[in-house]
């Protein structure tokens, strides 16, 4: 079974994300989503690293999948191989008796960052989404036994947190992975080329760009605002403000600010001031 070499380029760790999985989640669900959480991050910095081949990639993330589901192999001595995150979540989600798809279909999206096709469409974009972000999503509700009335408008909200992120690591995925998710169609639109992203501002045209799929994350959180009404827990419907609310401040920022010669990050008054949006949007349910 293939191995990831030793020594492996990181993409990210948890520092970097903007909206923390798992935040508000009751002591008992923790252990749970921290493994979700090492699992996910394994086999993305699998598809993010440039030491490996696409086969390569390909190959560690099958194994990924296979340990998932504890079909991975052991040694003469009894050693078992790499991804123990992934072999560790499995055995979860079957004592929880999960849904696998919501940890393969995170497998899926990273595939297609192991292949590094950019996107032609919008909708082939948020296709990606389906896979990279919403099956986060599932996954809280899943755990919190919500009604299958949430999944439409968290799907909504968790594509529109994806795309925000694209935004946000534009010129950091393009120098450092060569990836680009804005779709070539929108690209051609706003007479925008790949280099445009490697220069030390903005294009017009790239501004335009970014503002219009700004207006349709905008259009995402819209089809999201049921979502809080919908969630029985308490400590996941504070999350959800939370995450609503920081992805307004985010999505603020990157219309003001241009994305290509600045890093635009949220602030510790964009966190206090979304803790207190999101205890409140808990507190009126209906």
């Amino acid at each position: 079974m293939t191995k990831t070499p030793q020594g492996a380029m990181r993409h990210k760790t948890g520092r970097d994300e903007n909206f923390s999985v798992g935040l508000l989640v009751s002591k008992k669900l923790k252990p749970l989503v921290a493994a979700y959480y090492r699992a996910a991050r394994a086999a993305d910095d699998i598809a993010d690293n440039p030491a490996l081949t696409v086969e390569q990639k390909l190959a560690a993330l099958d194994g990924a999948e296979a340990a998932f589901y504890g079909r991975d192999e052991t040694t003469d001595r009894g050693e078992t191989p790499d991804f123990p995150e992934a072999r560790d979540l499995g055995r979860l989600f079957r004592a929880e008796n999960l849904d696998s798809r919501l940890y393969t279909d995170l497998l899926t999206a990273f595939r297609r960052d192991a292949l590094n096709q950019p996107p032609e469409i919008w909708e082939q974009l948020t296709d990606y989404c389906n896979y990279s972000a919403v099956p986060v999503g599932r996954f809280m509700l899943a755990i919190h036994d919500e009604n299958p009335s949430t999944y439409l408008p968290a799907a909504s909200l968790c594509t529109a947190l994806q795309l925000v992120n694209h935004l946000q690591d534009l010129k950091y995925d393009a120098m450092t992975l060569r990836r680009f998710y804005l779709p070539k169609e929108m690209m051609a639109r706003h007479d925008v080329v790949p280099g445009d992203v490697y220069l030390n501002a903005a294009t017009p045209g790239l501004k335009a760009l970014i503002l219009e799929i700004c207006g349709r994350i905008r259009g995402q959180m819209k089809d999201a605002a049921a979502l809080p009404r919908l969630v029985k827990s308490f400590r996941l419907r504070w999350e959800i403000g939370v995450i609503v609310s920081l992805t307004n401040s985010m999505l603020k920022k990157i219309e003001k600010h241009d994305v290509i010669s600045q890093r635009i990050e949220l602030s510790r008054a964009d966190w206090l001031k979304a803790l207190g949006a999101g205890l409140i949007t808990a507190l009126i349910k209906r």
